[in-house]
């Protein structure tokens, strides 16, 4: 499908919440409610790292923030070092955490291609980052390298079962920024393993139910905001007619297991 620009709307957003606390932390709030996968990626952190103590988490592209803010809010006890290639949006966290309190969360400019970190992590996160990344088993690696003995790693990617919106390479992203379609399970698997990994755990997300909700809760919205900002104006009626249609779709998608998905939810442990 062509014509859909995810990223200007991204920015728009982000420029618009900035690092104003309240609107950062309503925005925050927004994200967990309308994106099925924080869904299934929070209830995984939470199995992680619910009784580990002085944990230390990499939030490796950590976007907007919203992962290293629910870890800190969430766990206290741990730290997080979270990082971008963007020094926009890392400036803009910089300025929001600080101002909201939060002490326990340190920001920085990197690439994960240069990443250099050794043996400091108990988990390192990577939502919806993966796809982005051409040389993934050099990043893989570098994860593999920066964990701790006996460290988790978990990922978050679209499958190729056209989780990019896309079912050939020939075809043009919904999100264009894309360096791969998505992923074949056994792809993913081997690369990690060749990485050094042990699996741990691989399923599809966002299966027939989450993928229907999708494309009425974000889809459709960003189609037509592509079109006109206006339509920005017009959002709270288009969510008060859709909302009781995806809300139980993304539901089902949470606690149904999909044998099939356009998401990818992994679990892989550095050996001890």
């Amino acid at each position: 499908m062509a014509g859909v620009k995810y990223d200007p709307i991204k920015r728009t957003l982000g420029s618009f919440v900035g690092s104003k606390v309240i609107l950062r932390k309503l925005f925050y709030r927004i994200l967990g409610l309308m994106f099925l996968r924080e869904w299934h990626v929070k209830r995984e952190l939470r199995s992680l790292l619910s009784g580990v103590q002085n944990a230390k988490v990499f939030d490796a592209g950590s976007g907007f923030g919203q992962y290293s803010y629910y870890c800190a809010r969430r766990f206290p006890g741990l730290s997080v070092l979270a990082v971008d290639v963007k020094e926009e949006q890392v400036a803009d966290c910089k300025a929001f955490f600080q101002k909201a309190g939060i002490q326990n969360v340190d920001f920085a400019v990197e690439d994960l291609l240069e990443a250099k970190h050794t043996h400091e992590f108990d988990l390192v996160l990577a939502v919806d980052v993966m796809e982005h990344i051409k040389d993934d088993v050099l990043v893989f690696r570098n994860f593999y390298r920066a964990l701790k003995a006996g460290g988790a790693l978990l990922v978050n990617t679209p499958s190729n079962l056209g989780g990019s919106d896309a079912h050939s390479a020939s075809d043009e992203s919904f999100i264009g920024e894309h360096a791969r379609v998505g992923y074949d399970m056994e792809e993913i698997g081997t690369k990690l393993e060749s990485a050094g990994f042990a699996m741990q755990r691989l399923q599809y997300t966002y299966g027939r139910a989450g993928s229907i909700a999708w494309r009425i809760g974000i889809k459709i919205p960003m189609l037509m905001l592509n079109r006109s900002t206006l339509f920005f104006f017009l959002l709270p009626v288009y969510y008060a007619i859709t909302l009781p249609v995806f809300f139980p779709l993304m539901y089902m998608d949470y606690v149904r297991p999909s044998k099939q998905g356009t998401g990818l939810l992994v679990v892989a442990r550095k050996p001890k």
